[in-house]
């Protein structure tokens, strides 16, 4: 892929080459979009939340910040006092905290989708080479991330370098500002700060999210030859498919052809359908072994002949076990009664050829049911 030029890449990645990519941990991310939704998150939970923030963390200021003289003396208690103060600061900024984690997972969800891989953290050694690296030094990309830190370190220090001078003169004055004066002031000063700030930030993201897209679909372009390539891939992967599910078929098919010796009767349409019974004294129900159409089901016949299973005509029975009855299972209950008097037909068949006596007769007409056998089409 490196060795062939922007200029030779002109075709969008297929399906496969994304889906590739997409297994890698290859994702469009957009880290300014994510920044700046966390920070806006983060202000309008402030101004919701901000003055009960303020009163709470007063009162936590008050009460932890007063020490008895054999608490100072203990730095074990002193410690166990920070822990307990920072704890307490920690729960009070929960209610910000937690948005702002939330849309900081929800945010890359909305670029390049949600995506778990290891792959993405596996160890890259070629990443290690010194003179590799030198050349991704030197890479548009690189070029452009140096120019969006370049902007955004300037928008940010040039948006708190002004806030502070504007505010140089009241700044110097919280030195000597009382508890309950100072925190209302550095509350304003911080909301109008990171209002800037988020303001200016939201003019990098909406650059750079679509450079993101852009950036990632160009980079996975291919060449008309590695279409071409995939295309004879993907071909012959169909073929090998197809050739497996050919030679599935005639197991299939010989494994149906050996059962075929112990049916106990094949039923006929007379030859558009053929279907193998067998039937034992340990079977619930007569099992189909073997059934097929056309050309099929003349083997089927021809091979019941030769291992002297009986073949006799009966169309709606045979084509509604060849619609309703699966291979290897056994038959509906609703044919139930067509099939016993198949089998018993047979059986007196065998007896009046074995021991003589009045030839059997086979109903011309079996109990099918119409819904089995719709219209009796052949």
């Amino acid at each position: 892929m490196a060795e062939d030029s922007d200029a030779e890449r002109t075709e969008p990645a297929s399906s496969k080459r994304l889906e590739e990519a997409r297994n890698k941990g290859q994702v469009p991310r957009s880290q300014e979009l994510a920044t700046f939704s966390i920070l806006m998150v983060g202000i309008i939970a402030l101004i919701k939340l901000g003055p009960e923030l303020l009163q709470t963390l007063k009162m936590i200021f008050i009460s932890e910040l007063t020490f008895n003289r054999a608490t100072i003396a203990d730095p074990n208690q002193m410690l166990l006092h920070f822990m307990s103060s920072s704890q307490k600061a920690l729960m009070a900024c929960l209610p910000i905290i937690l948005p702002c984690a939330l849309i900081a997972i929800i945010t890359p969800v909305l670029v390049g989708g949600w995506l778990f891989t290891f792959d993405a953290l596996a160890p890259n050694f070629a990443r290690m080479d010194p003179i590799g690296g030198l050349g991704r030094m030197f890479t548009l990309k690189s070029i452009v991330n140096m120019v969006k830190t370049i902007l955004k370190s300037s928008l940010i220090g040039g948006v708190a370098a002004w806030v502070l001078w504007d505010e140089r003169a009241e700044f110097l004055q919280l030195i000597t500002m009382p508890l309950d004066a100072g925190l209302p002031y550095m509350w304003d000063m911080v909301q109008h700060t990171l209002l800037l700030v988020v303001s200016s930030l939201a003019i990098v993201a909406a650059i750079d999210a679509p450079y993101q897209l852009w950036d990632y679909y160009k980079g996975l372009r291919m060449t008309k030859e590695e279409v071409k390539q995939e295309g004879k891939d993907a071909e012959g992967s169909a073929e090998v498919k197809g050739k497996i599910r050919q030679l599935q078929h005639e197991a299939a098919r010989k494994r149906m052809m050996s059962e075929i010796p112990k049916a106990n009767v094949i039923v006929t349409n007379p030859t558009h359908y053929a279907v193998a019974l067998q039937y034992t004294e340990a079977m619930r129900a007569p099992k189909v072994v073997a059934k097929g159409a056309f050309l099929l089901a003349e083997r089927i016949i021809e091979l019941g002949k030769e291992h002297k299973v009986a073949v006799i005509r009966t169309p709606p029975f045979a084509r509604a076990l060849y619609h309703h009855a699966e291979l290897g299972a056994e038959i509906p209950a609703a044919l139930y009664t067509a099939a016993a008097e198949v089998l018993a037909y047979i059986y007196q068949l065998k007896h009046w050829q074995n021991y003589g006596g009045d030839e059997p007769n086979l109903a011309d007409e079996l109990p099918v049911p119409s819904e089995l056998d719709p219209g009796g089409e052949a």
